[in-house]
């Protein structure tokens, strides 16, 4: 229903919103919604807040977790339950608070502020994910590596990395579409139409009166056409990490 909308006229979908296009297939939608929404600026505002954000909290999280992994007593313990609790406070509370905080730091209306904001709140799910995965390495290679004289850089980056690359990548797939997706902080954030992402920008074909449902369905599957490509390219991996340690007695 969502494919056919896009391309269709409005009097058509509020005609018949289950047939196929009388008039034919309206395919200048989607030349419409770049050329007349600017949606390649709403796009690649998107694609920079969400690569950078996934990219930073892939980066210091697997450092933490790596760092956790490595702790075997109680102070890993504890560093693991602190970023557990953070996972348990809900978004909406902490709205507030933190739109004072980014204010102050006059980091509203700035992709900047909204990858730093994403970094702090997708962090703790990141770094429980990964640290599940490092934990099942052998402590073996660890003890083998620094034997040979390898610091904790390079057993970080030429041995944990590498092989919690299923982890990684099942990791990033989960945080590209929280952070895509994501509408509550840019919408908390974000009111210069220059700095709006795509799920905030979706919200300008819907009016108090009536909604453009040929545009907005046009947006919605440029908006998810992304995520489906990075999961085909990526699902064999995802899958690997998601069933990762599973057979790890």
């Amino acid at each position: 229903m969502v494919a056919l909308t896009s391309v269709k006229t409005l009097q058509e979908t509020f005609r018949d919103p289950l047939g196929l296009p009388e008039d034919g297939f309206q395919w200048s939608n989607y030349s419409a919604i770049f050329e007349e929404q600017t949606m390649a600026g709403y796009f690649m505002n998107s694609t920079i807040v969400t690569l950078c954000s996934v990219f930073l909290t892939l980066f210091f999280a697997s450092m933490i977790a790596f760092g956790i992994s490595r702790l075997n007593n109680w102070m890993g313990n504890i560093l693991f339950g602190l970023f557990t609790l953070g996972m348990m406070v809900p978004a909406q509370v902490n709205m507030v608070p933190l739109y004072s905080l980014m204010l102050d730091l006059n980091l509203t209306n700035s992709l900047l502020g909204l990858i730093l904001v994403n970094i702090a709140v997708t962090l703790p799910i990141a770094v429980f994910i990964l640290t599940g995965f490092m934990k099942t390495l052998p402590k073996e290679l660890f003890e083998a590596s620094t034997i040979d004289g390898a610091g904790n850089w390079q057993i970080y980056t030429k041995l944990a990395l590498p092989l919690s690359l299923p982890s990684l990548s099942a990791t990033a797939i989960f945080l590209f579409v929280m952070h895509w997706n994501d509408l509550l902080y840019p919408l908390l954030f974000i009111t210069d139409n220059a700095y709006k992402t795509l799920p905030l920008a979706l919200l300008e074909f819907q009016g108090e009166y009536s909604t453009n449902y040929p545009m907005l369905f046009t947006g919605v599957i440029i908006a998810s056409a992304p995520m489906v490509i990075a999961y085909v390219f990526l699902q064999r991996f995802f899958v690997a990490g998601m069933t990762a340690g599973a057979l790890k007695g």
